[in-house]
């Protein structure tokens, strides 16, 4: 009795061992418990292959380091994942994807998967259907659906899904717009949501809609009530969707209340500077694009993203938030016209080094 038990000691340390050991080539990863299920602390990392792919390098504190350790470290607790269908260079495309996802999971994060349903970006303003997909009759549209679903459960099977991405007139147009098919787009969602319910009934569902304005977003979640899901997600983006930070708090309690449902930051971001690292027109870049009392700094970065993080928290149905494009800095090049558009709103500075945003993922 006493070897078995000596040999299972054993292994309790090299379980320790190799929880604390490095995540790939920089950063150590420091072990911590498994990450808690009540306030979700994430970060889109969507464009980390293609710039590990040419080698870009991020420090932290002038170190190198690897983005997932420097999150990780920090106190995210989750990463958020796009995926798009058949992309044209393979950006973002399952094989991509799956292989971030598993790298995540290893640096002791969860998976939230973005799933767009179509080959590149989709927002409000385009929902473009897969081109494999733009022939199919409705009916077998669904099917696709579920079966690109179940596929995606079974290779990446994620902690959270997002059934489409800024969905706010439906996705997979024509057939799925909520305006013109109303009935069409909650089938395709419904066929989404039982499959994952189906095959991964402890994966948490999300329907994301991009703005917080209460008029459009009580309408549309209004549309949602017979679809079978666990999280609100809402896209706030003061640029877009209005500098009161009060109605972030709002929002989310009148939603939450209404429909029973936790509710999610799933998209926000802020400038720590006006100026440029490339040649690529940058969506921010003016004062009047700022909230009074947020400054284009570094400071006036963090304290944004931690008064957005206490409107989530304050409310008994907020869940977390999501940072988005913080990995996003300018790695084609300082003369790249198609580089980055958020390379001053990313975690890092323009030396690639972490900034004091960071703070904010802290527990």
């Amino acid at each position: 009795m006493k070897k078995h038990i000596k040999f299972l000691g054993l292994l309790v340390i090299a379980a320790v061992q190799f929880a604390c050991s490095e995540d790939d080539d920089k950063g150590t990863i420091v072990a911590q418990p498994p990450a808690d299920d009540t306030f979700i602390r994430a970060s889109d990392v969507s464009y980390l292959p293609e710039m590990e792919a040419v080698q870009t390098k991020f420090y932290n504190n002038g170190k190198e380091e690897n983005m997932l350790a420097t999150l990780k470290n920090a106190g995210c607790n989750t990463v958020r994942i796009r995926l798009w269908k058949n992309p044209v260079n393979g950006r973002s495309g399952m094989a991509e994807v799956k292989e971030l996802a598993e790298k995540s999971r290893r640096a002791g994060l969860r998976v939230w998967l973005t799933v767009h349903y179509s080959d590149s970006w989709a927002d409000p303003e385009k929902q473009v259907t897969p081109k494999e997909w733009e022939k199919l009759s409705f009916e077998d549209l669904k099917k696709a659906v579920t079966t690109y679903t179940e596929t995606i459960i079974k290779e990446i099977n994620p902690d959270i899904i997002q059934i489409g991405n800024e969905i706010n007139s439906g996705l997979l147009w024509p057939q799925g717009n909520l305006i013109s098919n109303e009935q069409q787009c909650i089938a395709l969602l419904t066929a989404a949501s039982q499959t994952v319910r189906a095959k991964a009934p402890k994966t948490k569902i999300m329907i994301h809609y991009a703005g917080i304005q209460s008029g459009g977003t009580d309408w549309f979640f209004g549309k949602m009530n017979s679809i079978d899901y666990d999280y609100i997600g809402l896209s706030y983006y003061p640029i877009w969707h209005g500098k009161d930070l009060t109605e972030v708090a709002s929002t989310i309690d009148a939603l939450g209340e209404k429909y029973g449902k936790k509710v999610l930051i799933a998209e926000t971001a802020y400038p720590f500077t006006l100026l440029y690292n490339d040649f690529t027109n940058n969506i921010v870049g003016s004062n009047d694009q700022l909230i009074p009392g947020y400054p284009a700094t570094p400071a006036g970065q963090k304290a944004f993203v931690l008064a957005v993080r206490a409107s989530v928290k304050a409310s008994t149905h907020g869940q977390g938030f999501a940072y988005w494009g913080g990995e996003w800095v300018a790695f084609r090049g300082k003369q790249s016209a198609y580089g980055s558009t958020f390379e001053n709103q990313a975690l890092y500075s323009f030396d690639n080094n972490a900034l004091s945003v960071m703070q904010a993922f802290a527990r």
